[in-house]
This record gives C-alpha cells, sequence and structure tokens, in this order.
C-alpha cells in the first residue's frame, strides 16, 4: 500500500506513469474501475474548494466508486476526535481517504494510521495533485510524454510570486522529478523553505532537471516554456498576502514578461484574482491554458487513485 502525501512520495519513473494513466483515462474516461463494488471513498475538507471537491467526486464516481465528502467542520473531526480514531475509523469502511487540510504533520499522522491509502489534496506546505494536473497540461501543450526517463525532461518552467507557498515547493519538487528546469522568481521575504529546495536540488541532480531560485523576474522567465503563478492570498492567510501585495508587484504575470517566454504557455492553480498576481489579457489571452489545467485535476487524480489502488 502506498501513500501520497507529497510529491516526492513518487519516483520519476512513477510519476511518469500516473501521468500517463491520468492521459489515457482522459482519452477513454470510463475505461477503468477500481473502486468498482461501488467501494466508498471519503473526501474529506478542512479547508472550502471549488476544483478540489468537483474532481475528486467526479473521479472517484468516474472509477466506480462513491465518493463519501465530509466538511470536517460538521464532523466530529470538528469537535477535536483524535486523527489517528479517524484514521482507524475510515479505515475500516472506506477504500482511500482524500484530505485537504492545513498542516502537513496531520496528513502524515492520519496516513500513519489509516490501513488504505492516504492522499493529499493540499496542506498548507504541499499541493501535490495540482502538480500532476500541471505536468499532464503542460505534456499536453508542450509535446507530449517522454517515452522513458522523466516526463518533461528537457522543458523549462517558472514560477513567479510568493515562493513560500504550497504551490511554489510542490513545483520545485514535482517540477524536478519530471525533469524540468524549475525557476522561482520571488521576493528575498518570500523564499522557498531552504530544505525543500535542497530536496528538489537533490532529485534534479539524477533527472536532469535544474532548480533556481532567484529575485529577479526577468532572470526567471528567459527562455522558458510555461510561465505560473498563483494567488497573492492563500487560503487562510489572506491578511498577510494582501500586506505584501507591494513587495509581490514586480512579480506579477503580464503580456511583458510572458513576452519573454520562448512561446510560453501561462498556468494557474485557481481561484486567480486579475490585476493582482496575474493580468486580465494574460490569463484571458491566447497563452493561457488554466481552463485546461483546471479540467486535468479530473484526469490526473484519476490516473493517481487507480495507480494507489493498484500497490
Amino acid at each position: 500500500m502506498r501513500h501520497f502525501l507529497r510529491d516526492d512520495d513518487l519516483t520519476s519513473a512513477e510519476q511518469r506513469e500516473v501521468l500517463a494513466r491520468g492521459l489515457a483515462l482522459k482519452a477513454d474516461r470510463f475505461s477503468e474501475k477500481p473502486f468498482a463494488g461501488p467501494q466508498t471513498v471519503a473526501v474529506v475538507f478542512d479547508k472550502s474548494s471549488t476544483r478540489t471537491r468537483v474532481s475528486f467526486a467526479t473521479g472517484i464516481a468516474d472509477l466506480g466508486g462513491s465518493p463519501l465528502v465530509i466538511d470536517a467542520a460538521g464532523s466530529q473531526m470538528g469537535r477535536g476526535e483524535p486523527i489517528a480514531d479517524t484514521a482507524r475509523v475510515f479505515s475500516s469502511m472506506c477504500a482511500m481517504i482524500v484530505w485537504r487540510t492545513f498542516g502537513q504533520e496531520r496528513i502524515d499522522e492520519m496516513a500513519a494510521y489509516s490501513s488504505v491509502p492516504v492522499v493529499n489534496a493540499l496542506t498548507d506546505q504541499f499541493h501535490p495533485c495540482q502538480i500532476l494536473a500541471d505536468l499532464i497540461t503542460i505534456a499536453e501543450v508542450k509535446g507530449g510524454l517522454a517515452a522513458e526517463g522523466p516526463a518533461l525532461a528537457g522543458r523549462s518552467f517558472a514560477y513567479l510570486g510568493d515562493g513560500a507557498n504550497n504551490m511554489a515547493a510542490s513545483y520545485l519538487i514535482g517540477g524536478a522529478l519530471a525533469g524540468l528546469d524549475v525557476r522561482i522568481g520571488c521576493p528575498d521575504s518570500h523564499i522557498p523553505d531552504p530544505a525543500v529546495v535542497a530536496r528538489a536540488r537533490e532529485i534534479a541532480a539524477t533527472t536532469g532537471g535544474a532548480v533556481t531560485v532567484t529575485a529577479d523576474p526577468h532572470e526567471a522567465v528567459a527562455g522558458v516554456d510555461v510561465i505560473a503563478t498563483d494567488t497573492w492570498a492563500s487560503m487562510g492567510n489572506e491578511e498577510a498576502g494582501h500586506a505584501a501585495e507591494g513587495v509581490l508587484a514586480p512579480y506579477q504575470i503580464n503580456a511583458s514578461l510572458m513576452a519573454e517566454g520562448d512561446d510560453a504557455v501561462f498556468l494557474h492553480c485557481l481561484p486567480a484574482y486579475r490585476e493582482h498576481e496575474v493580468t486580465a489579457d494574460v490569463i484571458d489571452g491566447p497563452a493561457s491554458v488554466v481552463w485546461r489545467e483546471a479540467e486535468n485535476r479530473l484526469h490526473a487524480q484519476k490516473g493517481l487513485m487507480g495507480w494507489l489502488m493498484d500497490r
């Protein structure tokens, strides 16, 4: 049995397998039924969600299962029931646990006491399912998956904005696994966790990828295939995000920065705030693939869940 708690819970080769499986399920949506029975999958939300809720519930149903969507605040979890107890109960009734929560240590504890696979649907530290969807999107618009080796070897990717948030962390590690040249452009006040950068560089050394963290947004985007950003006011951290808008302003994705890429496409995990982290002419323009990216949450997660059920 395997869990997916952070990006490097998959090897580079396993990541390519999951992405290929997701693309196959996109081409033939109902071709796999690993949850046939139907088996129930618990999808638990400590944080509100649109894409995560819809994509997991739909994907579980597509795979022959029954999604049990739970808002933690309306369950005993919201009243402080120990995570270990919840893990044991869910494990006795469900085929898998999907959880969108706060600290990474919470989902680590859930996995420690679970006898079924646990999937990280977002924590404050990582957002690995989103990165799987982004990698599928990059494959679709930038030449496909590699037949062997790292999934996207030879491609380059830049993320601009808050380098300390969960998206930047998952882009670093997930991108390094895929063999990408990953560049993070962020102010010195919002740099990624050094341990995450070190881990990403360790992986990149084995996949042929590269990792750069720079305060210069132009250096980050120069000649890249893909440019991405995220909201400056992350969920649960809105006050600090709004306070940082001045320091993050040079990292706003606009048409001028997009032009510095190499026919670059634009990604955003959504929700987006036009004229803050991205201008409307970029997110609504011809280089934007954000709606394809949003749909690919469904296909990537189906590929992941099917892969986990085989282990």
